[in-house]
């Protein structure tokens, strides 16, 4: 069950000490904790997480960022090896702080409420992502042409806006991995924004 189904007090009780429940898995800052079972781990993405993934655990980021100041901070930012996908980022947090639920724990479960309502955290920084995603996608695309035309600094955004206003079924967002055009439409848009010329093949 997500912690968002749950009432503040049972997603905080749900929560704290969840660590202990992870198979094949050590935190050595238990340690360091006095009250280690208060505390939850919290994973916002990984190394092969795609763009709303990474998108919402920055918007996550920047809202616990203020929790992790002081010198007995209630969030700490962790990266945790991992075998299948070489490592998990997030952050410990403390959920109870002397028997009440700590601002960092009500702070993350608005966040998780809002994603159950509606995937996107911030829609500015999301489509931001989509837009790099794509033009480093357009490069990618491009490489094999490359060496046939005239590339001003630049082209890759040119070329985005070319397709955005005439093709814009091929930047759509793949698999949330951006837009990746053929290159065939590609070549389309290098011969009308007179990028040399392009000779298929």
């Amino acid at each position: 069950m997500r912690l968002s189904d749950l009432s503040l007090k049972e997603a905080a009780k749900a929560a704290a000490g969840n660590w202990r429940k992870f198979h094949c898995f050590v935190w050595f800052r238990d340690r360091e904790l006095n009250d280690a079972d208060n505390w939850a781990i919290i994973y916002t993405h990984n190394r092969d997480s795609r763009l709303l993934d990474q998108s919402n655990a920055s918007v996550i980021h920047g809202a616990m960022t203020p929790f992790t100041e002081g010198d007995d901070p209630d969030v700490v930012f962790e990266s945790h090896s991992h075998w299948a996908v070489g490592h998990v980022d997030g952050f410990s947090l403390r959920v109870f702080r002397r028997g009440r639920i700590t601002n960092a724990f009500r702070t993350y479960f608005d966040l998780e409420q809002q994603m159950d309502a509606y995937p996107v955290l911030d829609e500015s920084d999301y489509s931001d992502r989509e837009y790099e995603a794509t033009l480093d996608n357009i490069k990618d695309a491009g490489w094999r042409l490359k060496n046939e035309l005239d590339l001003r600094d630049g082209w890759e955004a040119e070329v985005y806006s070319w397709l955005s206003e005439h093709e814009c079924g091929e930047i759509e967002n793949v698999d949330d991995q951006g837009g990746y055009p053929s290159e065939d439409s590609l070549r389309r848009a290098f011969d009308a924004l007179g990028f040399g010329t392009t000779q298929t093949c």
